[in-house]
């Protein structure tokens, strides 16, 4: 039924969560209706859309409140092809890592929305579809791809539910839920759930400027996230003398001859000494580094070759090859590099030199060392280097491990954490939090300088 019987009150604000949000209420016809937008801008708005159809004589509808220029219509696309539509823009300005990562969101978003009914690819059939040919460019019709893949996005296409159901509150709430979980069912890391939601959010915002929906539906749902920022186990941490044991375990691996191990012996302890990322320490070059035969040297740190994947890197080549994380693409990192540090890349150069664009550590071809080596030659170091209790243990793990045991020992050498974040390019806000239950004894140095305080009054 429609009628001009309505009315419009002011924008009243509602605390959410211990968050303001604005709603627009009218009636019509007696009925009372109302919108929560999660800024007076976009409340008032909604509101002054309602006044200009009222003043124009429009009849509103008494079921959905709104009058004709008002009615919420459904998008005419799916949330699938909204999301190709997402990935083609989002694509060539974004870095390997981040394509992965988008690839990664929107294969979980479109899972957690695919409806349960007959015929419905098994969860491991729509990861691979998706993960491997779905949300990669070049996409489908675009490119070969297996039958058993085709006929899974063929499936997606179909039945994938209309971008505007996001909307609803209910299915909002299932694809968060969902972007908790890995594929097995168990609950998937903070950092994953972070990273995955950060990319749907900005999906969404990109509906939100295509006029898909009047803001985020996102900022409907209340959602527990998980933290920013993970804080590192103090049980991977490994003291000075297990480090120098594991380095020295690495160089046995493989064989004298193969040297597999000992070429790899300088990258881990730059790992361990200077707190490089395994990504920059595969990159680090001669010409970038000060190494005396005595003392202390410097290495200016400004390029990383991360293990991205042929199919997310520009080239097809494997590592990506880009700046240091979160710097300008030209900035450069100067990390002073200890004595110990810099014999040990000394006696790797006097014995295998460099590779031809001047890497300190490469394969037997003279190539980029990949991830998958290196975290193997790790794997084998730590069976070798530690008590068979310690092997089973999370102690230095991951090489990774390496550079958050740096971190952690700088600290708590008495090191001001200022000087330890530039050396490391972290935040000093980040590196604490992060390394805060690694801080063994600083309590105990805190409560002293509060005693020397107190006594000088005494």
């Amino acid at each position: 039924m429609k009628t001009t019987n309505v009315r419009i009150w002011s924008v009243r604000v509602k605390q959410r969560k211990g968050k303001d949000t604005y709603e627009v209420r009218w009636g019509v016809a007696g009925r009372p209706f109302s919108r929560s937008r999660s800024t007076k801008g976009l409340a008032e708005k909604l509101q002054a859309r309602l006044l200009m159809a009222q003043d124009k004589g429009e009849q509103f509808d008494t079921e959905t409140g709104f009058p004709p220029s008002m009615e919420e219509k459904v998008p005419a696309r799916s949330w699938y092809a909204f999301a190709l539509d997402y990935l083609r823009m989002k694509w060539p300005h974004a870095s390997p890592n981040y394509r992965d990562e988008i690839n990664e969101a929107l294969t979980s978003v479109t899972k957690s929305l695919m409806p349960k009914r007959p015929g419905r690819p098994s969860d491991r059939a729509l990861q691979r579809a998706l993960r491997d040919w779905a949300f990669v460019l070049p996409g489908p019709g675009e490119r070969e791809i297996p039958p058993e893949a085709t006929s899974v996005i063929d499936w997606v296409s179909r039945n994938s539910p209309p971008l505007a159901d996001l909307a609803k509150p209910a299915v909002m709430r299932g694809v968060l839920d969902g972007l908790k979980l890995k594929l097995d069912g168990k609950a998937a890391a903070g950092e994953t759930v972070r990273r995955k939601r950060k990319v749907f959010v900005n999906a969404l915002n990109y509906a939100t400027e295509l006029s898909e929906f009047e803001e985020n539906p996102v900022n409907g749902v209340s959602w527990q996230k998980p933290p920013k920022v993970v804080e590192v186990d103090p049980r991977v941490v490994a003291n000075p003398k297990q480090a120098a044991n594991l380095l020295g375990a690495v160089s046995y691996i493989g064989g004298y001859h193969r040297a597999r191990g000992r070429r790899l012996v300088g990258m881990f302890a730059g790992m361990y000494y200077g707190g490089l990322r395994p990504a920059e320490a595969v990159a680090v070059a001669l010409p970038d580094c000060h190494l005396p035969e005595e003392g202390w040297g410097m290495a200016n740190l400004h390029r990383t070759r991360p293990t991205a994947g042929k199919k997310w890197t520009q080239s097809g080549e494997v590592h990506d090859d880009r700046g240091l994380k979160n710097r300008e693409p030209e900035e450069v990192r100067p990390t002073p590099l200890p004595p110990t540090l810099v014999a040990i890349w000394r006696d790797g150069i006097d014995t295998f030199g460099t590779a031809d664009d001047g890497r300190l550590f490469f394969n037997e071809r003279g190539g980029l060392v990949g991830s998958s080596t290196y975290s193997r030659v790790w794997s084998e170091a730590r069976e070798f280097g530690l008590p068979s209790d310690l092997v089973k243990s999370p102690l230095a793990d991951r090489p990774y491990d390496l550079r958050h045991s740096a971190l952690s020992t700088w600290l708590n050498a008495g090191v001001d954490p200022t000087e330890v974040a530039a050396r490391a390019g972290n935040t000093v806000e980040v590196l604490l939090a992060r390394y805060a239950k690694c801080l063994h004894g600083r309590h105990a140095v805190a409560n002293k300088r509060i005693d020397d305080l107190f006594l000088e009054y005494a």
